[in-house]
């Protein structure tokens, strides 16, 4: 922007020559495959999940960040977390995985919440919000969904 007697100028600069599909940033970026398992039980509205986050690599992620999504709203009582976890709304909880090495397992992540109303079932959908800068090609196994019977049951995913 340039100013010409106190009005400013936008000007436009035309470069001409290759046109590059994948920024510079993005081509630097480590590429790692983030994936969760575990299991999750629903008895008389109390859900306790445990899941170990994955990286199948080829890079090191050195932080990523979970979200855990139930179809049923969380009690409207402080819902005591684990330090690394956070509510983020009525029905969302993100927790950090800490480092993630490449083709390794990172610590486990339990959590208990009391969900409202005792729902008879719920679902519960699993995915990455961030990988700490990492490009994940393979988005499909680091979403999941699962199905909570209120059974006392675990539900594996």
């Amino acid at each position: 922007m340039r100013r010409m007697r106190g009005r400013a100028v936008w000007g436009a600069v035309l470069v001409l020559g290759a046109v590059t599909a994948v920024p510079a940033a993005a081509a630097e970026a480590p590429e790692a495959d983030l994936s969760y398992h575990g299991y999750a039980v629903l008895d008389r509205g109390r859900m306790e999940v445990r899941l170990s986050p994955r990286n199948h690599g080829p890079g090191d992620v050195t932080e990523a960040t979970v979200r855990l999504h139930w179809s049923a709203p969380l009690a409207a009582e402080p819902q005591p977390l684990p330090d690394r976890c956070a509510r983020t709304g009525e029905r969302s909880v993100v927790c950090r995985t800490g480092p993630l090495a490449a083709d390794a397992l990172a610590e486990r992540i339990a959590l208990g919440v009391v969900l409202r109303d005792r729902p008879a079932e719920v679902t519960l959908e699993v995915d990455t919000v961030w990988a700490g800068g990492a490009v994940d090609r393979d988005r499909g196994n680091d979403r999941q969904r699962v199905l909570v019977l209120d059974t006392g049951d675990a539900y594996a995913f």
